[in-house]
């Protein structure tokens, strides 16, 4: 049996799990001025699944950015959701 398939998908799962509180937190305590972090992390986490010849990190790697720069986007999305007040506004 094969089981990178099976990896990938389990770990893309939680990938992209991880990153859902990551974008709400992220947005509460810092607001919008993160996007770079996303991004930075993005560009880093591409460049190196081009480079890793092993398909499952390679693979896993490129999950990684895109889901990076996905954030981004959700970033920007999660401040107009906390001003609806969808979710809490952090009192400074």
């Amino acid at each position: 049996m094969y089981f990178t398939g099976l990896i990938i998908g389990v770990a893309t799962f939680f990938i992209i799990g991880l990153f859902h509180p990551l974008v709400i937190k992220g947005e509460y305590y810092f607001g919008t001025k993160i996007w770079w972090i996303f991004a930075l992390m993005g560009v880093i986490t591409i460049a190196a699944s081009l480079m890793v010849e092993d398909v499952m990190w390679s693979t896993l790697l490129a999950v990684w950015g895109a889901s990076s720069f996905w954030s981004i986007g959700e970033l920007f999305e999660q401040k107009k959701r906390v001003e609806r007040g969808w979710f809490p506004k952090r009192e400074k």
